[in-house]
Parts: structure tokens; sequence; C-alpha cells
């Protein structure tokens, strides 16, 4: 699939399909989603949002009561691309 082809990537997403900013169709692209925030690569985001700049990542190995990662949201610069 041509880069061309790809669907957008919109401003904020989420990787929990029960969110109403996850969006079916960027997951089912070719290819992975990356996420660089203050200029370091990351793995761990589990939501973003490039124009208030933040992302949620676990909090460690710390669970909510339904058995979910407890998230921490980190401010600063935030860019998004297909890897």
């Amino acid at each position: 699939m041509t880069d061309s082809a790809k669907v957008p990537l919109p401003d904020r997403l989420a990787v929990d399909p029960r969110s109403p900013h996850h969006v079916a169709a960027v997951f089912q692209q070719e290819g992975e989603i990356g996420i660089r925030f203050n200029g370091r690569e990351r793995f761990d985001v589990e939501e973003y949002c490039v124009s208030e700049g933040w992302i949620k990542v676990p909090a460690g190995k710390t669970l909510d009561r339904r058995g979910r990662p407890l998230l921490i949201t980190l401010k600063g610069a935030v860019e998004v691309f297909y890897k």
C-alpha cells in the first residue's frame, strides 16, 4: 500500500476500542504508527493529542479497579507518522 492511500492520522487517537477517539481504520493499515514525543520515539503510548500536546502512557505495572493499566498524561511536543 502506498503512503497516498493510507488513512490520514487524526489529531487525537486512542488504542482502546472502547474509547470515542479510537479510529479502527487507522489500525487496519499495513505498517505501524510511530509517535515521537519531545524528539524521542515512544512505543508505550495508549492515547495522544497533537493539537493539545499530550500523550497518555501506562504508569508502570499499576492497574485501575477494572484491571486496565493506570495511565498518566505527559505534556510536550507530539509528532505522529506511519512507519
